[in-house]
């Protein structure tokens, strides 16, 4: 995996691991590969990626059951959409929409090229 700069390394890792369940690799309520089997996957070190797993656990997109592993919510799937909406518009929306208005650009401008 290619990491960036601009992004923590456990935040992109958390964002493939979402993309593998928005995606239906693994669905909800099914065990998901281990804190060590997704480091040595990924070539970084387990407390990266232990990191990213805390933190998807924050989100409630995954949840543990002690001494089985590691397991998607139920409901990870719309908790991962939400938070990349949330993400979107906070982030990127405002981005885009300042570089719209530097070009002058307008809406109509944007659906005619779409």
């Amino acid at each position: 995996m290619d990491f960036k700069k601009q992004k923590p390394i456990y935040q992109q890792i958390a964002d493939t691991l979402c993309e593998r369940i928005v995606g239906g690799e693994w669905k909800a309520e099914e065990r998901i590969p281990s804190v060590r089997d997704i480091a040595i996957q990924l070539g970084v070190n387990p407390n990266t990626v232990m990191r990213t797993f805390e933190y998807l656990q924050g989100a409630e997109i995954i949840y543990n059951k002690r001494g089985v592993g590691y397991f998607v919510a139920p409901d990870a799937s719309d908790k991962i959409l939400a938070l990349h909406r949330k993400e979107f518009m906070e982030e990127d929306l405002p981005a885009f929409l300042q570089k719209m208005n530097m070009l002058g650009l307008t809406l109509d401008d944007i659906a005619k090229m779409c």
